[in-house]
């Protein structure tokens, strides 16, 4: 049986990409196998980093990809507005369809018996070792409070949500797609043509268009009957930490996070477009939370090309000066 990990990732985030290797590299091992999983074909850079990583490869495989892609293809064509509302917004097709390449994991083809997925914008700070041995017993993990967000999650004034989904099912089965672990074969073809039938009868409506991956992703998952196991819930409450850079309580004690005193598994930075981390990464101030970490990781194997900085840091959320704001309003502003 081969565990392993999965990311998505091209040359668009190849900053967070790095830091996120190196994590793993430090704080689970060079040994675990690690699979990229094409974005897109903008992966020159990615294909020039892991060269050397002897644990890391590349997958590109356009037949792999097809079936995926068309399984989401036919999941929104179903929904009554997604893809008429996507197109006046200038997108032709699927929003963002290279997103649901990760769902390649669960192919029988797949590399990896067991898998954790991870963003590309995330830290590992553990072994991983509660993640996969959750799945001694259990068929879907995840480790997160996404559950009280649900409105990230399905159009929750969809009048047929609750008569696919109980409250109480969304109130503790829900959960974020930036990280969970499951095993290949899940979703065979028999019930991805079931999944897609109910979809086309009616059910699509539940999905939450501005996050299609993650609201399609929790669908499969909950409409299959596949029970969530979620660490944040069922771990001793002395265990639990929290992931997510919202939170700006972790201490960092030799480059890993703690909640308390909680190792945290992983650190997620949700939210945060890549272009504030490819601005740092060539020099310009700008703060973000947990910065420092994530500069710590990128540059774990090339200290000496850090950027050093000067002067006083800006915010990556400052709101704009009072004179960009007039422009702005006057039409002047670029």
């Amino acid at each position: 049986m081969v565990d392993g990990i999965y990311t998505l990732a091209n040359d668009v985030v190849y900053n967070q990409l790095v830091a996120l290797l190196n994590s793993i590299e430090a704080n689970v091992g060079s040994e675990i196998p690690v699979c990229i999983i094409a974005y897109d074909e903008r992966v020159e850079r990615v294909r020039a980093e892991i060269a050397s990583r002897k644990n890391v490869t590349l997958l590109e495989d356009p037949h792999l990809f097809s079936r995926w892609e068309d399984f989401s293809r036919n999941i929104w064509s179903a929904h009554p507005t997604a893809l008429q509302t996507w197109q006046k917004q200038g997108i032709s097709g699927v929003y963002r369809l290279g997103m649901n390449r990760r769902y390649c994991a669960f192919d029988p083809e797949a590399p990896f018996d067991r898998f954790i997925y991870l963003d590309a914008d995330v830290l590992v700070m553990n072994s991983l070792q509660n993640v996969f041995g959750a799945l001694d017993t259990h068929n879907f993990v995840v480790y997160d409070f996404q559950y009280k967000s649900p409105d990230h999650i399905y159009n929750l004034r969809s009048p047929k949500l609750n008569e696919v989904f109980p409250e109480s099912r969304i109130r503790s089965e829900i959960f974020c797609a930036g990280m969970y672990a499951s095993k290949r074969g899940l979703l065979d073809q028999d019930q991805r043509a079931w999944l897609v039938s109910q979809l086309q009868a009616g059910e699509s409506e539940i999905l939450y268009m501005s996050a299609p991956n993650q609201s399609v992703l929790n669908y499969l998952v909950m409409r299959s009957q596949i029970p969530v196991h979620n660490l944040a819930l069922n771990l001793p409450k002395d265990q639990i930490s929290g992931n997510a850079i919202t939170s700006s309580h972790f201490v960092d004690q030799n480059h890993v996070l703690y909640d308390k005193n909680a190792q945290l598994t992983y650190l997620h930075y949700i939210g945060l477009s890549s272009k504030f981390f490819d601005r740092v990464c060539n020099g310009e101030n700008i703060d973000f939370p947990y910065r420092d970490i994530f500069l710590h990781y990128r540059y774990l194997q090339e200290p000496e090309n850090q950027p050093q900085f000067r002067g006083k840091p800006k915010l990556y959320n400052a709101p704009p000066s009072l004179t960009k704001r007039v422009m702005k309003k006057l039409g002047l502003a670029r």
